[in-house]
């Protein structure tokens, strides 16, 4: 029997499309009944946008936080995740979901360097939509709390030390921190990741700014590299003396634990709540 490989979710969750299609299906809902803002451009192509979600009486000066998809840099989108921002708008927050463009048409520099763009355009447009620009937070999922963690560290990658916003909080929900894995994975050809690529951008190799408390999580019953991942950032940020939390979502694995992170009850949920509101 060949070899499984850990990166691939599909083969140790069974209802791995069902998952997906209500995660779409929820996010459909909760826009419905929302207040949401599509496609916010802040940059030249399609991807390069974000949709703001807003409470229903925003206050003056609330919360502002970005979310991150995953989909391993080579899928998903932002109109599929807008269920993210229920607890955001619970917690009276202004919710800015991210599109990036995707790899391997786009290389992985170039989806850092646009992430940290859609980061700076959210933090000059905030007061102009109501929000405190000092009270920023970021949050995301898989491939998505890679990026967001490089909105406060200096990856190998980075030549000059890079332009970032100043973060209050992130909340790094089963994320991938060690590329090296990728390339020799079965994203190989679907992501085309190169070795010079993981090495550059991999936050286990990086240098993490002070200042942002980094909340770290992933799912129970998630394969060996996220958990093994997220142990070792939590490690390397307590040894910086950073502020570092690590959490484990009891039951869920790597898809089912959006829906913990989406629910305003939720542990998870109201985690995210919490660093909103208290940025």
């Amino acid at each position: 029997m060949a070899k499984r490989d850990l990166y691939r979710n599909r083969d140790f969750i069974p209802d791995f499309d069902a998952i997906m299609a209500e995660t779409e299906a929820r996010s459909r809902a909760f826009a419905d009944r929302s207040r949401v803002e599509r496609n916010v451009r802040y940059g030249e192509t399609p991807r390069q946008s974000f949709d703001l979600v807003f409470p229903p009486e925003p206050a003056p000066g609330a919360p502002l936080h970005m979310f991150i998809h995953g989909g391993y840099w080579r899928a998903g989108s932002k109109e599929t995740h807008t269920l993210v921002a229920a607890p955001v708008v619970a917690a009276g927050g202004i919710a800015a979901l991210v599109g990036y463009d995707l790899m391997p048409e786009t290389r992985l520099a170039e989806i850092v360097a646009e992430v940290r763009a859609a980061a700076r355009r959210l933090v000059d447009l905030a007061p102009e939509i109501g929000a405190d620009p000092e009270r920023f937070t970021v949050s995301g999922h898989s491939a998505g709390a890679h990026l967001a963690s490089l909105l406060a560290c200096r990856a190998p990658g980075d030549n000059l030390p890079p332009d970032l916003p100043k973060l209050r909080g992130m909340l790094l929900v089963s994320g991938i921190y060690d590329l090296s894995g990728i390339p020799g994975s079965f994203l190989k050809d679907e992501a085309g990741m190169r070795a010079d690529e993981a090495q550059a951008w991999s936050p286990l190799a990086a240098r993490h700014m002070p200042g942002p408390l980094r909340i770290i999580t992933r799912g129970e019953h998630e394969t060996a590299p996220f958990q093994d991942q997220a142990v070792a950032l939590h490690g390397l940020l307590t040894r910086e003396a950073q502020q570092a939390e690590l959490r484990t979502e009891p039951g869920v694995n790597h898809l089912s634990i959006v829906f913990d992170l989406s629910d305003p009850q939720a542990a998870l949920g109201q985690r995210l709540s919490a660093l909103v509101a208290t940025s």
